[in-house]
């Protein structure tokens, strides 16, 4: 009997590896590629699609609202700020520029990731209504938000959380207080899909330990076009607990990432 051919062992081996992993031999792991990387004192507010600072110009004492400290982001919030909605407040930037009109668009069949660090003060409670600090939106108004991060109380405590409001799923929920007035890392993953084709993680890290590593996946991340991140304070004046202050919030080393 003749040994098979050297053509013939690589083909097996080819076919072998196809069968294994249902990818050819040739292909590649994906891995995560930096997107987008601006830096607070060389990039200003340039680093973001779009600023929204007072809309309504409720308070132009108080403006700018956003603005650079140091290499921080710092949004600031007063009590007498309303939105063009008057039962709300809103001082948020919204998606990730990378050039002079040039911004990352978040697209269907995509998976995104988002890493900074944020410094909560104590003066930014948790609310029984909402207290967003980062939404995933379709760009335009009146459009639903995809996820939140929010500061909300629960039964008297103040907790951090993630959720997917339009099908109500708590993604995780954490003590926020002990994470206060101190520098926090956040990372945030999103695999952009219709109906049940999309998936959401969610960590909180504090130095080296880590509070919060939650995963949702089969979940629908998608409305229509494409995802647009915000960050900043968008909190309602519904609160019946009397935590509504003049405070601010810190975001920076913020980076964007695409998985490729």
């Amino acid at each position: 009997m003749t040994n098979p051919s050297r053509r013939a062992l690589l083909g097996a081996a080819v076919g072998g590896a196809v069968a294994a992993t249902g990818l050819p031999a040739t292909a590649h792991a994906a891995s995560w590629k930096l997107r987008w990387s601006p830096s607070a004192s060389g990039d200003g507010l340039g680093a973001f699609e779009t600023v929204e600072d007072d809309r309504a110009d409720s308070h132009p004492a108080g403006q700018p609202h956003i603005f650079v400290e140091g290499d921080n982001f710092r949004f600031n919030m007063h009590t007498v700020d309303r939105d063009t909605a008057t039962d709300r407040q809103r001082q948020e930037v919204t998606g990730l520029r990378t050039g002079s009109g040039s911004y990352l668009k978040w697209l269907p069949g995509e998976t995104w990731r988002v890493t900074y660090r944020m410094y909560i003060p104590d003066s930014l409670k948790a609310t029984t209504s909402f207290t967003h600090i980062m939404q995933m939106k379709q760009p335009g108004n009146g459009t639903s938000p995809i996820v939140v991060q929010s500061l909300r109380r629960v039964s008297g405590v103040q907790t951090i959380e993630l959720k997917l409001p339009i099908a109500g799923i708590l993604v995780g929920r954490t003590d926020l207080e002990p994470l206060q007035n101190k520098w926090i890392d956040v990372d945030f993953r999103i695999a952009i899909g219709d109906g049940t084709s999309g998936s959401v993680r969610w960590i909180l890290k504090d130095g080296a330990s880590t509070v919060i590593d939650r995963s949702k996946s089969g979940v629908d991340t998608l409305l229509a076009d494409r995802v647009r991140p915000k960050w900043g304070i968008y909190r309602s004046l519904g609160d019946t607990s009397g935590s509504l202050r003049d405070t601010h919030l810190l975001l920076t080393g913020m980076r964007g990432h695409q998985l490729v």
